[in-house]
């Protein structure tokens, strides 16, 4: 075993570590307070006394080869580590319901395991997506407080990522959805053509039975819920005690992330606070270039908080990727010092300054012939992140806005929003803006979106809605003879279920309207996208 981790070693870029021999014990028992038991694995150096204990737990399966390796490097540095497979996993008892269970099960194990004679009673969590929920779930409940915190591509709060503006997000939740109804059985719904076919089904609540052959818990309460979910999803939110959570906390992230919105409030809670947290912010989505630079920054952080040697850390809380530059920055805050708020105004091109008013842009949407989506943040490997624009900007139903080319490099850092004035005939429809860079050869690639699903609740007498879009944070150089570029559209299809237009549940609707969509502009209505431009303007 010590050959092959001495090789990880090397390969993550991470110091050598003493030539200590692990042991694994493996499926050990751990009882619930309603009798169910749940299976572990330990790793720890060979004939070691008590030590500190690093907790992740899973819902894939404590045998995968990524959490056995990081287990056996953290071993071999003095810690040792409990893989644990969450409630309904094969090889521990009870259902699995998605997101529901963590906390107390979660709790529960840390109280077993800090009585262990073989731990000193210090514990850290770790873990990326799900499994770092899963950590979240515990870190602002444990007492005594964790020791430190290992959060890569995840979140306190997860609900808002399902219906982010409203609308329901279907690519990635029939992938996740039906990867998690396959376990076992042999089945790759990231690769199953049924998977992607099912996306088109309606009503959307049949969808997971269409891509895997039954009902899939996790996506019925998805689906159930879509567009309000009340207080269904309340427990399984812990974002209100992020700012109480003491445990010294490291994260990454990227700026093709599906949770990077809500892992950056995390950050933000917990820094205004004064609590010892860091984030790294990569070039990359919810993918393996995530995962290994999340292993190199775990192992790192829980050596130096359970072992000593924190001088060796980085001292800068924020480091981000500056895409379009190549260039990683540090600063002290999220949202970075020394950005600007500044409007680039709608109109019958882009403007930074207000605009004199202009006639309305319109367009049609048609759910049963709906708006494709391409890249952005998705889990599909290979699909998602930054790509050409150019076939649906050609679309009869989408109107395109693009401003002058640019007389000198423009950097943008930090949250990005938009306001859009717009009005519906029906009353419903999502409206989904995309925020483009248009290179010297035409080529036009997305930098960030975000979506909105109106009703007539939102809207004025005269039906007009002022949409306030949140979109995706970014870090973004648009480099001098590049052009910007806005999209507008009534949806992203499958990234987002198609808006029926009549006001039905998404999961229920089968019948569609047409959605005839008025885009106002101008200086009576002066719809813009807020960029974070850094340093000098425009």
């Amino acid at each position: 075993m010590a050959g092959p981790l001495r090789f990880a070693d090397r390969l993550l870029g991470l110091p050598p570590a003493p030539a200590r021999r692990v042991s694994v014990e493996r499926d050990l028992r751990i009882p619930m307070p309603d009798g169910v038991v749940l299976a572990a694995d330990l790793r720890r150096p060979r004939g070691a006394g008590p030590l500190p204990a690093v907790l992740i737990r899973t819902p894939y399966g404590k045998e995968r080869p990524a959490l056995r390796l990081f287990a056996g490097v953290l071993a071999r540095r003095g810690l040792q580590v409990v893989v644990q497979n969450v409630r309904g996993v094969p090889g521990s008892g009870g259902e699995f319901r998605a997101f529901h269970r963590e906390k107390d099960d979660g709790l529960a194990t840390l109280a077993w395991l800090r009585a262990q004679p073989w731990c000193d009673g210090r514990v850290a969590m770790a873990g990326a997506s799900y499994l770092g929920f899963t950590a979240w779930a515990v870190a602002p409940y444990a007492d005594p407080p964790l020791e430190a915190l290992g959060l890569g591509v995840t979140a306190s709060e997860f609900a808002s990522s399902f219906y982010p503006g409203g609308a329901l997000a279907l690519h990635n939740t029939l992938i996740w959805s039906s990867l998690m109804g396959t376990q076992g059985d042999g089945a790759r719904p990231l690769h199953n053509r049924r998977v992607r076919r099912a996306m088109r089904h309606l009503p959307v609540g049949e969808a997971d039975t269409v891509a895997i052959g039954r009902p899939e818990p996790f996506f019925q309460e998805v689906t159930g819920h879509a567009g309000s979910g009340g207080d269904f999803w309340k427990a399984t939110d812990h974002s209100g005690g992020v700012p109480e959570t003491t445990a010294p906390a490291t994260m990454v992230t990227g700026w093709w992330d599906l949770f990077l919105r809500r892992q950056l409030r995390d950050f933000a809670a917990l820094q205004a606070a004064g609590r010892d947290v860091r984030i790294t912010i990569g070039p990359w989505g919810h993918d393996t270039k995530a995962l290994r630079a999340m292993l190199i920054d775990q192992v790192s952080w829980l050596d130096a908080h359970l072992n000593g040697g924190k001088a060796r850390l980085r001292q800068a809380p924020v480091r981000l990727h500056l895409q379009g530059a190549g260039r990683w920055l540090d600063f002290d805050h999220w949202p970075p010092p020394g950005t600007k708020p500044t409007p680039l105004y709608l109109s019958r091109s882009l403007s930074w300054d207000v605009p004199a008013d202009a006639e309305r842009a319109t367009f049609v949407y048609d759910p049963l012939d709906p708006t494709p989506s391409v890249g952005g943040p998705l889990l599909s490997p290979g699909k998602g992140g930054q790509r050409d624009n150019t076939r649906i900007e050609r679309r009869h139903d989408v109107v395109v806005l693009t401003g002058a080319p640019l007389e000198r490099d423009l950097d943008i850092i930090g949250p990005v929003s938009a306001t859009v004035h717009v009005r519906t005939n029906t009353g419903h429809g999502d409206l989904f803006l995309r925020l483009c860079d248009v290179d010297r050869d035409g080529v036009s690639r997305n930098v960030t979106d975000g979506i909105l699903r109106l009703t007539p609740d939102h809207a004025t007498a005269d039906g007009i809605v002022r949409a306030e879009i949140e979109m995706h944070p970014t870090a973004y150089r648009f480099p001098r003879g590049h052009r910007l570029r806005v999209m507008l559209a009534g949806g992203a299809f499958p990234r987002f279920a198609r808006n029926p237009g009549t006001g039905e549940p998404a999961g229920e609707a089968v019948a569609t309207r047409r959605t005839r969509f008025e885009v106002f502009r101008g200086a009576a209505y002066p719809s813009a996208v807020h960029l974070p431009v850094r340093d000098g303007g425009v």
